[in-house]
């Protein structure tokens, strides 16, 4: 059997209905794990361990009244940005270090009500605002693949509890790859789901670059949590009511357009490889796949997302800090928070015109997730020139090819492993879906990952 601490949610619940495991024993797995593997990993910010294990007790016998619930007994992380009434929500700043939430989040609330029992907080970089995930608040957080490598941002505590096996779901938020980035750095499946599926808080659920989604290790397990969080909540009058369940069908039949770099994006060698390699595990599974060029740059994508930034989340980071000291990165982050709404539209709607066009011929789009396979940890790289495949970026957050899909926000996207490179860290694929066709990308998700079977059994050396 796979390791306790790696065994997939819909697996451990169908063992819970049987009775061949008790949700105690797969929580004492994933608390052994976490005592293990956080002096080095570091995913985590806030442990309820003793709740959680006096939870999966209780679980156990709501197993036995034959009155569990979807998520019955199921371990799950939740990213500290989203907040839990009573509990410090402190979103990796210094400035917030005594903050008390006041409000939970909508998809945290539904977790609960579903059984899920919330065992830890993660780890996020300075207001998620970046690439990777450190901060002076909670340390430096790593990839178990590979130590000398970030776990990723700014959902990167929830990837690398995944990736080591101390919790079995996770939660994520994502304004620029903050799900998808951590995804593939821990070579893990993470979703943003298209704009409205998931409900979200004030002010933030009217930023449509702005998205709450799932983080699993196998693609059954994030469309188990998706279903759960998914569908409209009165804190968000945005939020969509809820689509009919996913259910993971076959992608036979189906088209799908490759672009490898979605215009100028350098990719590193080992990411091609691996992502020429899922393709031709798509080709397999009976799935068209025809490679495409798409004209768009990074400069004006950049510039589009900077001038966004700049209206709405760089305001209520600084509103949020009350004046107190910012990380350099975070500075950094909110000096690039420049332009005009109206030319950042411009760019959105071409950019969203030529996915359109995609559309007509493909069900789908693939592309690597990020053009490098991690960035080192702890590195910032305000001051350290960020190379990838020999082009020098000018920002983190270049470097994945992820900020096309917040602005065309509507789409659904799913990240999935596709490899692993020389340096030892999973690299990852995107799949991006017509506007909320979120069945499709689940669908060509799973042929993916079925491929790469590894990232469910092997365990990270330093696990």
């Amino acid at each position: 059997m796979t390791d306790l601490a790696y065994l997939p949610a819909t697996e451990a619940i169908g063992m819970f209905r049987s009775g061949e495991l008790a949700p105690i024993d797969l929580m004492q797995a994933v608390v052994q794990r976490a005592q293990a593997s956080e002096p080095v990993v570091n995913a985590f910010t806030d442990l309820y361990f003793e709740d959680a294990l006096n939870q999966a007790r209780a679980a156990g016998e709501r197993y036995a009244r034959g009155d569990a619930r979807p998520l019955e007994g199921v371990p799950v992380a939740i990213k500290e940005e989203q907040p839990i009434a009573g509990l410090p929500w402190r979103e990796g700043s210094t400035a917030l270090r005594d903050n008390i939430a006041t409000e939970t989040h909508p998809i945290v609330e539904r977790i609960m009500a579903a059984g899920g029992i919330v065992h830890a907080r993660t780890t996020t970089p300075e207001f998620s605002c970046a690439g990777f995930t450190h901060s002076d608040l909670w340390g430096v957080t790593r990839t178990p693949w590979n130590l000398d490598y970030s776990a990723g941002g700014s959902s990167g505590g929830s990837g690398a509890a995944l990736a080591v096996g101390s919790t079995t779901l996770a939660t994520g938020s994502d304004m620029g790859g903050s799900i998808r980035i951590p995804a593939s750095f821990n070579g893990v499946v993470g979703y943003k789901p298209p704009y409205g599926r998931v409900p979200s808080m004030p002010p933030c659920h009217l930023d449509h670059y702005c998205h709450d989604g799932p983080l699993a290790r196998t693609v059954p397990d994030c469309a188990l949590l998706q279903n759960v969080i998914a569908g409209k909540h009165p804190m968000d009058h945005v939020s969509l009511p809820a689509p009919p369940p996913l259910a993971i069908k076959g992608a036979a039949g189906l088209q799908v357009a490759l672009c490898m770099t979605l215009g100028d994006y350098p990719v590193e060698p080992d990411v091609v490889e691996a992502t020429h390699a899922a393709a031709g595990a798509l080709r397999e599974a009976g799935v068209k796949v025809d490679e495409i060029e798409l004209p768009w740059t990074r400069a004006e994508i950049m510039a589009a997302a900077w001038a966004h930034y700049g209206s709405i989340v760089g305001p209520l980071m600084v509103a949020t800090a009350g004046g107190a000291g910012l990380l350099r990165y975070t500075k950094d982050f909110l000096d690039r928070c420049t332009g005009t709404v109206y030319s950042a539209i411009q760019t959105e709607a071409r950019i969203q015109a030529d996915l359109a066009d995609v559309f007509t011929r493909a069900d789908a789009l693939i592309c690597p997730t990020s053009g490098i396979p991690a960035f080192l940890a702890g590195e910032d790289y305000v001051e350290t020139p960020l190379i990838v495949n020999g082009v020098r970026l000018d920002h983190n957050l270049e470097a994945p090819l992820c900020v096309p899909f917040n602005i065309a926000s509507r789409c659904p996207v799913l990240s999935v492993p596709s490899g692993i490179a020389s340096n030892g860290v999973p690299t990852g694929l995107q799949i991006v879906g017509r506007p909320y066709d979120d069945p499709t990308v689940f669908a060509l998700g799973n042929v993916v990952a079925s491929a790469h079977p590894w990232y469910t059994t092997l365990v990270p050396g330093h696990a």
